[in-house]
């Protein structure tokens, strides 16, 4: 099996389009899951800060979050994404130290 690829990102919506975001955000959950290198795909928001929106993915392999970063949709808002955020989206790659089963 490849190596698990673990992250954390943090998207910071415009003010004026934190709902906007929100929704487009929210709609990528349930495809996303879907998709077969998909094994966790968590979307939030933070309490203190709200249109700060924290998601949380676990992929299979860094082959198929490459292949769900390439579908249209997801190119789609990456090219687009500072037309909705205050600055660019913060990725952190990091490795799982208490894995679980399920």
């Amino acid at each position: 099996m490849d190596q698990l690829v673990s992250l954390v990102g943090v998207a910071r919506s415009k003010p004026e389009r934190a709902q906007e975001v929100m929704e487009l955000l929210l709609s990528f959950v349930e495809p996303t899951r879907q998709e077969p290198g998909c094994l966790e795909y968590h979307f939030h928001e933070d309490l203190e800060e709200p249109g700060v929106f924290v998601f949380y993915e676990v992929w299979r392999s860094q082959a198929d979050l490459d292949a769900h970063l390439a579908l249209p949709h997801m190119r789609d808002f990456w090219e687009r994404r500072m037309d909705y955020l205050t600055t660019d989206v913060e990725l952190r790659f990091v490795n799982m130290r208490s894995p679980y089963g399920h």
